[in-house]
């Protein structure tokens, strides 16, 4: 059985993009693998979140992560900052970390253009903690987007350096978790190529029927197609891509054949229905989403034992790689 480590933000609402491209995989892994996974509050804190809201987030995104079916009994769910072991090698691993390496790192040149004024040393030293997050499991796979796969190329050049440095092979070398398939990707309402929390143009997990109404009402579509079975602009394939995953296939193929026979004024209709199908996949999550929320003692619960079990694994580690290092009691 294979080690997997996942973290989340929690700096917004899941959305059917995180749902599809993501959750659903996630439900999989942990019947499969020993799968760790965390929200990850510390590293949120290079933005400088509101304290009034951070612990309210953190619990959005629990509630939201198990309402969608993640199983504490059959994986550890944690908050990163209750594991202070991961602090700890955060710092053993710094010492691994060169200042050149880290200044070419690629998101931390474009958070420091895009936020000058907020060039912060969490910021430049965000993939040593992610290594620390990694590896203070030993993980063996790390599931991560074009935007994290450098960090964890560097999180197996800080365990190949440790290895080497103290002539043993205790880290392994993470590597990124495919799924073994092609990920279902969700575009966004507005016509671009992906939904995510940015760009602004999500359907949310939480969000209710008038709001998802509200949405797709005001997705971008045309005059509708301008002759038999012409290509699909960008904009309204997105729309059927959103419909191949929530609708029937029959649905599917109704409104195709209406596009391929050069039918028009019918994305009124299609609209409606995508509306009423993407409702009837997310009210029963809203609704779960909002029991968890309101059971206090649950809450509790899953995170008293997620981070007692993360903690046990992370004792390990941390003791290992101190001994390796030098560290003795007297």
């Amino acid at each position: 059985m294979k080690t997997v480590l996942s973290g989340i933000r929690p700096t917004g609402n899941l959305h059917l993009g995180n749902y599809y491209g993501a959750m659903i995989n996630f439900l999989k892994m942990q019947e499969e693998n020993k799968c760790f996974f965390f929200i990850a509050d510390w590293h949120s804190l290079t933005t400088h979140p509101d304290p009034k809201h951070l612990h309210t987030n953190v619990k959005n995104v629990l509630a939201e992560y198990l309402a969608c079916g993640l199983d504490p009994e059959k994986a550890t769910l944690y908050i990163q900052s209750d594991v202070p072991e991961i602090a700890e090698l955060y710092l053993l691993l710094g010492m691994q970390a060169y200042i050149g390496e880290l200044e070419k790192t690629v998101s931390f040149k474009e958070k420091a253009r895009q936020n000058p004024d907020n060039v912060n040393a969490g910021l430049f030293t965000y993939p040593v903690l992610m290594a620390a997050d990694i590896l203070i499991h030993n993980a063996d796979y790390v599931p991560v987007g074009k935007d994290q796969e450098q960090h964890l190329e560097m999180t197996r050049n800080y365990a190949k350096r440790f290895n080497h440095r103290y002539g043993v092979e205790y880290f392994k070398q993470p590597t990124a978790y495919n799924f073994g398939q092609e990920l279902i990707k969700i575009p966004g309402l507005d016509g671009s190529g992906k939904m995510g929390k940015s760009e602004g143009n999500c359907v949310y997990l939480i969000d209710d029927p008038k709001a998802i109404e509200k949405k797709v009402k005001g997705a971008l579509t045309d005059n509708g197609p301008e002759g038999t079975n012409t290509p699909k602009p960008d904009y309204i394939e997105n729309l059927f891509s959103i419909l191949k995953v929530v609708s029937t296939p029959e649905v599917v193929a109704y409104y195709d054949n209406l596009w391929n026979i050069g039918e028009t004024k019918w994305y009124g209709n299609l609209k409606k229905q995508l509306a009423e199908d993407i409702i009837q996949v997310t009210t029963p999550i809203r609704e779960r989403i909002e029991d968890i929320k309101n059971d206090a003692a649950y809450l509790r619960k899953v995170t008293k034992e997620g981070t007692e079990k993360a903690r046990a694994s992370a004792d390990k580690t941390l003791r290992e790689v101190r001994e390796i290092m030098g560290f003795r009691a007297f």
